[in-house]
């Protein structure tokens, strides 16, 4: 046992040192990575609380707010048109059970005339445009503009048409892959391996394995943005069918598990920037860049641009 131990601390201290050298210095394996664009102010829905989610509206006020990326949802028409949602169920935002692949393009009912943000329990946002929005829109009107987009159906026909429309329209360096399902992110990557990409559930996971265990200096990383909820949003009203994630213990744990700036700044010397949402309040703000995020997400547009401009923060 004595022997065993003569060898065996020798050589989980070098590997500590090792570990924790390159940790500090990551450029010493990897090639930082230089995304054609960073961004601090990042608008959930196109800033659904100030007006209508999803909208042109909505988007185009989160633009003239000063957003330096939109976050948006897509779905696919029955006649083929892929159309900015966050559900394929439109009960919630139109009062109608219907799915947008049973419809049409020209028969989608309208959003509601107001419409509850659903990260501010108890508060609307309304506006005068109520009308679906087609990606083919955004990307006319904002060619400029980074946009986040989240695939959340393992559709190939879909995956397919949003890689079709992103190489039409020239910004494959503009638009991100997003997704929580590594078997989606999968087909994205397959359909258009030039766009960045975000982490997924799982390999985040991965992600907390590896920085635990004193592994990932030594392990490449394909994603260029981590993108995480601000452990405490969880224990709101905004997430009522999740019980767990209400436990004011198990997000506190969450919290001290996941809100490692350390983590965070070994990925920022890699070039992968750090998002944390959804940031509706100024104490959320300020908690966020506080742990290390470079970007934060909001449904309020307004809020966080007048933030940074009397704020001062690291990213």
């Amino acid at each position: 046992m004595a022997s065993c131990l003569y060898f065996l601390l020798p050589a989980v201290g070098g590997y500590g040192l090792a570990s924790y050298f390159l940790f500090k210095r990551p450029h010493i394996l990897h090639r930082k990575k230089h995304t054609a664009f960073r961004c601090t102010h990042i608008s959930h829905r196109g800033g659904c609380g100030e007006r209508i989610e999803s909208t042109m509206e909505a988007f185009t006020h989160a633009v003239d707010q000063g957003t330096e990326m939109l976050e948006l949802d897509c779905h696919l028409t029955q006649d083929g048109h892929v159309v900015v949602s966050h559900d394929e169920n439109l009960l919630r935002q139109t009062g109608n059970d219907v799915t947008i692949s049973s419809m049409n393009l020209e028969d989608l009912p309208l959003y509601k005339e107001r419409l509850e943000v659903t990260f501010n329990a108890g508060h609307s946002s309304s506006g005068s445009d109520r009308k679906f929005a087609l990606l083919e829109d955004v990307f006319q009107k904002f060619p400029k503009m980074p946009v986040n987009i989240e695939v959340k159906e393992h559709n190939r026909l879909l995956i397919d048409k949003v890689s079709d429309l992103v190489k039409r329209y020239d910004r494959e360096h503009l638009t991100v892959w997003a997704s929580t399902s590594s078997s989606i992110m999968e087909s994205c990557r397959s359909r258009n391996s030039s766009m960045p990409y975000m982490f997924t559930v799982s390999r985040g996971l991965q992600l907390l394995l590896l920085f635990y265990s004193g592994l990932l200096p030594f392990v490449p990383l394909g994603e260029s943005f981590l993108q995480f909820y601000l452990p405490r949003v969880f224990n709101r009203t905004y997430i009522p069918d999740s019980s767990t994630l209400q436990n004011r213990v198990v997000v506190f744990l969450i919290e001290k598990l996941t809100m490692r700036k350390c983590l965070f700044e070994h990925l920022i010397k890699r070039g992968i920037q750090v998002h944390l949402f959804v940031c509706n309040t100024e104490d959320d703000i300020t908690a966020a860049f506080a742990a290390g995020a470079t970007g934060v997400m909001t449904d309020y547009p307004t809020l966080l641009t007048h933030y940074l401009r009397s704020h001062t923060h690291s990213t």
